[in-house]
């Protein structure tokens, strides 16, 4: 067996130590088990203004600078890329600080708060000539592979209706106490769209599927919950978002369902994508990892089950 060719060392650090700044730290930590994959992050910086929230990554052997302030962390030599987690309105400053300190990009959802902010960054990003990317990991599992690779294909015919979701069910308990993501000011006015949008729109707009018509249904089913002191706080944001749009596919207009949910029962981290056509059908969800629906036009019509248990390294082909 012929030696693996050596991986080139990319150095990332990281603003904002909380949850996803963890779960990119165990994640760097797993790279290991990764095949054929040119480059190997090594997480050597950490940032956040509370001293506290650093002492988690204190673990990580290859961290070599623990920074309270973004500039200070930004000016050093020996970072290639910064992964930014922060609330949403701290989103374009600092997204402009690392593009400006010559440093490439890796950022959270949304990009920006609002849509000019989402501009401001990407016209930056443009003109400094940065590497800059904001993802979401749902369509890269064998399933979602497999069911673009499919709606990509033209086998499914002329397109009938599409349907893309992501749903949650953690908000239904009213003593949750309130967070940043439950504040308009610090969110976004755009509320649970901005939180899961991308997830539910990454597989459509990789289709090319871009809607010409719109109609929203949004919700906001509790409008306040304990602020953690006592009391009470205001919950401004939208709980959930239906957006009813028409796609233009192949000439023909299209109904697409969007649908992104903080408040859906018995949904935990569900994403769906579901697309049927004149002559071939596809539907996806997370809810059940493995497992594959597809439906073929004939006399009589009926959905077949497909086990990816034993092909997940074939799915995506």
């Amino acid at each position: 067996m012929s030696a693996a060719a050596p991986q080139a060392k990319v150095r990332v650090a990281v603003i904002g130590a909380g949850l996803m700044g963890r779960e990119v730290a165990s994640a760097f930590g797993r790279w290991f088990s990764l095949l054929d994959c040119p480059v190997a992050p090594e997480l050597c910086g950490v940032c956040d203004v509370n001293p506290a929230a650093l002492d988690w990554f204190r673990q990580v052997p290859s961290i070599r600078h623990f920074d309270t302030d973004h500039r200070t962390l930004l000016a050093r030599p020996d970072i290639d890329v910064v992964y930014v987690a922060v609330p949403h309105d701290l989103h374009e400053a600092l997204y402009l600080d690392v593009l400006r300190s010559g440093k490439d990009l890796f950022a959270e959802k949304p990009f920006g708060v609002d849509l000019g902010a989402a501009r401001r960054i990407r016209d930056e990003a443009s003109r400094l000539g940065r590497f800059v990317r904001v993802s979401s990991e749902f369509p890269f599992l064998p399933g979602a592979r497999r069911a673009f690779r499919m709606a990509s294909s033209g086998d499914l015919g002329r397109l009938i209706e599409v349907r893309s979701a992501f749903l949650h069910s953690s908000d239904l308990d009213p003593s949750k106490p309130i967070n940043w993501k439950r504040r308009s000011a610090q969110c976004g006015e755009a509320g649970v769209m901005n939180d899961l949008g991308l997830h539910v729109a990454h597989l459509p707009l990789r289709l090319g599927w871009r809607p010409s018509h719109l109609h929203a249904q949004l919700q906001k089913i509790y409008t306040t919950r304990p602020d953690g002191k006592g009391g009470t706080a205001a919950c401004d944001t939208w709980d959930n978002a239906v957006l009813h749009t028409t796609v233009p596919i192949g000439g023909e207009p299209v109904p697409m369902t969007l649908e992104m949910k903080r408040m859906a029962p018995t949904e935990t981290n569900t994403w769906i994508f579901e697309a049927l056509g004149t002559d071939m059908g596809v539907r996806y969800s997370t809810k059940e990892p493995k497992t594959f629906w597809t439906f073929r036009r004939g006399k009589e019509q009926t959905w077949e089950k497909t086990d990816l248990a034993a092909g997940l390294a074939k799915a995506g082909k």
